[in-house]
């Protein structure tokens, strides 16, 4: 995953900086307005939130929000933990990871409803039967759910951690990598690498369909700001449901945010992510865009991490949920 370095020169006493880089985002003036950090530098994976931003919707739903990407040194769950930003986009798995850390989160609004992890392999080799074989995955994590099958379908993959990119795959030094369906798997298909059914492994066909991003925010914070947590996730709602019916309109929105952050991408990749991203938030079941997390996702991704020692304990969907 990208991230993106921002230097933004002031020029205050030094007296005054000081106290402004010790000052907590939740006091003083700075509770008016919602800091959201999400995952990652600017995508069309946070499409929905840009579009609330440029189209008035967090100001129509009266609440102030500052969008503020994390940095190399200041990740989003650092970020979060050290109260630098009051809300952050978390995978299920990850949040059940935090909250048996001992930090109590909220989920305020879940954007997808399906898993987008995907195994692909070299040649026409079935990831199901490369027992052994070395399986790139991030070093940042989120590769929860893939630890579990390993273990759990007794593949015993070698994990090979990698930074952000598709290099080590396509040059022959993994047997297969880990992807997001609307990530590195489309960077792949890009770089000219041929899929078919059997070197494809889904993760949501195989009984590991268990959601990934939401909005969360620590429990503390939003036991104090109720209201505004939930006109925050309205909004943000409405930002999705409007990308959806404006695709195009959405894609120049992101492409404004791409281009300021000067991030390493195109209008192609970008329209792919887009358009996975929409499709992943339609529920299976219902054929609808829920906006909800679902008990069973969080009670199977709870099960899986605790029998497989990710959790000391399993992590109930009302530890997750707002009151």
């Amino acid at each position: 995953m990208l991230v993106a370095f921002v230097a933004i020169m002031v020029h205050l006493p030094q007296a005054v900086l000081a106290q402004q880089r010790n000052k907590n985002v939740s006091s003083g003036s700075d509770a008016e307005t919602i800091v959201f950090t999400p995952q990652w530098t600017p995508q069309a994976q946070f499409a929905g939130y840009y579009v609330a931003e440029a189209k008035g919707f967090f100001r129509e739903a009266g609440v102030k929000v500052k969008i503020v990407h994390p940095s190399a040194t200041q990740p989003a769950l650092t970020r979060l933990r050290k109260r630098k930003c009051h809300a952050t986009t978390l995978q299920v798995c990850q949040a059940l990871e935090i909250v048996d850390d001992g930090t109590p989160l909220v989920n305020i609004l879940q954007t997808s409803m399906n898993n987008a992890m995907v195994i692909v392999s070299s040649g026409n080799k079935n990831p199901q039967t490369m027992k052994g074989a070395r399986v790139g995955i991030w070093s940042a994590g989120f590769g929860h759910l893939a630890v579990c099958m390993s273990i759990q379908d007794n593949m015993n993959y070698q994990w090979v951690h990698f930074a952000q990119n598709i290099n080590l795959f396509v040059s022959g030094a993994l047997d297969a990598i880990l992807t997001m369906s609307y990530n590195e798997y489309l960077q792949l298909i890009q770089a000219g690498i041929e899929f078919n059914e059997k070197n494809v492994y889904r993760f949501s066909d195989h009984g590991y369909n268990v959601q990934e991003d939401g909005i969360y925010m620590t429990r503390e914070y939003y036991d104090k700001h109720r209201d505004q947590a939930r006109r925050f996730a309205a909004a943000c709602r409405k930002g999705w449901e409007w990308a959806a019916q404006h695709p195009d309109e959405t894609l120049d929105i992101v492409m404004r945010y791409v281009d300021r952050y000067h991030m390493p991408t195109n209008r192609v990749m970008q329209r792919l992510m887009l358009t996975e991203v929409l499709r992943l938030q339609i529920d299976r079941n219902s054929k609808k865009r829920e906006f909800r997390l679902r008990p069973d996702m969080v009670e199977l991704a709870s099960r899986l991490m605790y029998d497989n020692k990710m959790l000391s304990r399993q992590i109930s969907y009302q530890e997750l949920i707002g009151n």
